[in-house]
């Protein structure tokens, strides 16, 4: 027989998921929950209809039988072609360095530089030739400065700047400790997600909103509020990696399997495949099952000398919240505040619900008072959704 904290745990996993559903649409995770998404414009009327002639009835009888039909044959294909899909994740998974470099894009300069902001010896001339040696991090950068308007001289006149070594230096190591991070994220996202349009963007605001989140909690409770910040923006490449790597490796086998339909003369095969796209299903359960462990691993890759994270991501990987103590909690705290939000907005979330996955959380008064305070819309502005 369950214990009530396996009931409420078993209870806080399903809201989770509940949160991953509404990264890949409100109308999916409406759905989830057997809410209708339908609308019409006069809901309250009875609609018309008048009698189908027998000669209509036979022919709509075929269409729906046609239909189930085809229905059952796609619901088969995709379940053949996510087993192809899920070997070849599974495959790309165990090879880390793969994932590290060739998915996500990861580089040692971008990862020093991130560490490094930890270090108590941290200067403008040792961050200089790392940023240097990112050109899309130098004109961003740039381009950042240039557009702020804070910058201007005397006269009230903006000062054009046009080089990394000179933006370094008017935003200085503070500012920096929060733009590096956030930059490398963005630089990190998937280049496009379709044909979930939105889940870009939203991966980096859950990504920036946690952070915020995290950053203030740990300011209230004393810890590092740089540490925290990090690991918190960082808490999200595994649910990139997972959605960069089940979007390029659907397209593959796709279209090899369509393909040899084609080849093979599988007319009705082929029509099917035709039909399908990436499965928000699949990739919603990737996301609950596989993501805390794929950015543990990605973390312990990248070697952070000064950043100590890796033993924040292990605890968060064994331990329940309650279990848990400094950063890790705070990280942990931090995610479930905002995706309590989130699913708030959306009506998603019930108030009792709200009220177990705080209480789960072991979140305070005090914090919730701090929390509360967040303009999670200021958050998601400064998302770059291009």
């Amino acid at each position: 027989m369950e214990t009530h904290a396996q009931q409420v745990s078993q209870h806080i996993r399903a809201l989770e998921r509940r949160g991953n559903d509404l990264l890949l649409g409100h109308a999916f995770a409406q759905r989830q929950l057997g809410l209708s998404t339908a609308t019409t414009g006069h809901s309250s009327e009875p609609l018309l209809q008048r009698t189908l002639l027998a000669v209509e009835q036979v022919a709509l009888a075929q269409r729906q039988k046609a239909s189930s039909k085809l229905e059952l044959l796609r619901a088969k294909v995709s379940t053949n072609l996510h087993s192809l899909i899920e070997t070849e994740i599974e495959s790309q998974l165990d090879e880390l360095d793969h994932l590290y470099t060739e998915v996500l894009g990861i580089d040692d300069a971008t990862v020093a530089l991130i560490d490094l902001l930890a270090s108590k010896s941290v200067s403008i001339n040792r961050l200089e030739p790392l940023v240097k040696h990112l050109s899309w991090l130098a004109r961003d950068l740039v381009t950042l400065v240039n557009q702020s308007h804070l910058r201007q001289d005397g006269n009230e006149r903006a000062v054009k700047i046009d080089t990394p070594a000179l933006a370094l230096r008017y935003l200085g190591l503070e500012k920096l400790k929060w733009i590096l991070p956030k930059s490398a994220l963005r630089h990190w996202l998937p280049h496009s997600s379709e044909p979930f349009p939105l889940l870009k963007r939203k991966l980096g605001e859950a990504a920036l909103s946690r952070a915020t989140c995290a950053f203030e909690l740990a300011e209230l409770e004393q810890q590092d509020t740089y540490t925290a910040y990090v690991g918190a923006l960082l808490m999200e490449l595994g649910r990139v990696a997972l959605t960069r790597i089940y979007l390029r490796i659907f397209q593959q086998v796709w279209q090899h399997q369509v393909t040899l339909a084609h080849g093979e003369g599988k007319k009705a095969l082929h029509d099917a495949l035709l039909i399908l796209e990436p499965d928000p299903h699949y990739l919603r359960n990737l996301f609950c099952e596989r993501a805390l462990e794929v950015t543990r691993r990605l973390i312990e890759k990248m070697g952070l000398e000064h950043l100590n994270l890796n033993a924040v991501f292990d605890d968060i990987a064994l331990a329940e919240p309650h279990q848990l103590s400094g950063v890790a909690k705070t990280l942990v705290q931090a995610d479930g505040y905002c995706q309590t939000h989130w699913l708030q907005q959306h009506q998603l979330l019930a108030a009792d619900e709200r009220q177990l996955w705080f209480s789960y959380l072991d979140l305070k008064n005090p914090q919730l008072k701090c929390l509360s305070t967040i303009n999670f819309g200021g958050v998601a502005q400064q998302i770059d959704a291009k």
